[in-house]
């Protein structure tokens, strides 16, 4: 069995992650941020195990070299299939493999997995135990502290107690319950109340499990005041939605350089994966619709991300189209009252 350390070495990049999101982490978006950041960690969209067994594989799984390290959130609540789709993902060679215990959505719901699993904590570890032993890759969780109206000390420590006798390799949790009635999953988001101090209690009472924390992280200053208490932070709609806080990632959280200077060396490093990707048949939209935040409190910004969404969207966009919007963008920053 490995040890703390090895399970954190294992796990690389596990001390910052952007989390997995569905209709938002895809292979365009996974290269984009992976020219800001070499260290973050990256997650795949969910996808389901039926979709594993069943579908193009290709298509829901493959992905670049260079996205690495990534990993896959898996969908499901069968062990065996969660078993079969783990080993085809192990030999896609992601550097992890990761179990959806937070998706409060109804389409989830109806598959009986996602958070609804929190009320089966039985099943969440013979799911993980059944992916251990089909893969060498580290298998991971990722869940909520509990549902509607479950205790969270009781719901957190079920799940948690039995993913680690399953001898999971580590546990993302989202600091907030997920509400399966009465709530939406955009609501979900942000309505239920974060609660970072039940994730920090978690974690002094499995201090040899990987524990990173998830929810309403905006920036790197947050994430490191979340980890004196944890192993790991995964932020998402604010990666997102203000990319440029990964061109701090490297050298705040790992003390490594960054891989670019700026958002604008960052377009300057991208542009020949765009330019692959258009030339295997891709619209320019497919990449820039993950890039509309890059300049945000930047003078010219609003007119960037006006050009992208117009003249970026058309089939004859390309490489010019996006030099043509980030010229609009100014190089010295507004002040905040300014900034578009």
């Amino acid at each position: 069995m490995s040890t703390p350390a090895e399970k954190l070495n294992e796990l690389s990049g596990w001390r910052f992650s952007v989390a997995p999101m569905m209709d938002w982490t895809d292979r365009q978006c996974r290269a984009f941020h992976r020219t800001l950041s070499r260290r973050a960690r990256l997650y795949t969209e969910m996808v389901t195990t039926g979709a594993v067994l069943h579908g193009d594989r290709e298509r829901l799984l493959g992905f670049d070299a260079y996205e690495q390290p990534l990993a896959v959130q898996l969908g499901g609540s069968n062990p065996d299939d969660l078993a079969a789709a783990a080993r085809i993902a192990a030999d896609f060679s992601y550097a992890e493999i990761n179990l959806n215990v937070g998706c409060p959505s109804d389409r989830v719901q109806d598959g009986r997995f996602g958070a609804c699993l929190m009320r089966e904590p039985g099943l969440v570890g013979a799911c993980v135990a059944a992916m251990k032993a089909a893969v060498p890759v580290p298998v991971t969780v990722k869940c909520r502290l509990g549902v509607d109206d479950q205790d969270i000390e009781e719901a957190l420590d079920a799940v948690a107690d039995a993913v680690v006798a399953a001898g999971v390799d580590g546990l993302v949790v989202h600091a907030r319950k997920a509400w399966l009635k009465g709530l939406s999953p955009r609501e979900n988001r942000d309505v239920p109340p974060l609660d970072y101090d039940r994730v920090a209690r978690l974690k002094r009472a499995h201090p040899d499990l990987p524990i990173a924390v998830n929810g309403g992280i905006a920036d790197i200053a947050a994430a490191k005041a979340r980890l004196g208490e944890v192993d790991g932070v995964m932020i998402g709609r604010a990666a997102y939605t203000e990319p440029a806080l990964l061109l701090d990632v490297d050298a705040e959280l790992f003390g490594e350089p960054a891989p670019v200077a700026d958002a604008f060396a960052a377009i300057e490093a991208f542009e020949p994966i765009v330019a692959a990707g258009l030339e295997r048949g891709l619209r320019l939209h497919a990449y820039t619709r993950h890039m509309l935040g890059l300049f945000n409190g930047r003078p010219g910004a609003r007119a960037y991300r006006r050009h992208l969404a117009t003249a970026g969207m058309g089939p004859e966009a390309g490489l010019a189209t996006l030099r043509e919007a980030v010229a609009k963008v100014s190089r010295e920053r507004a002040p905040a009252s300014e900034a578009a």
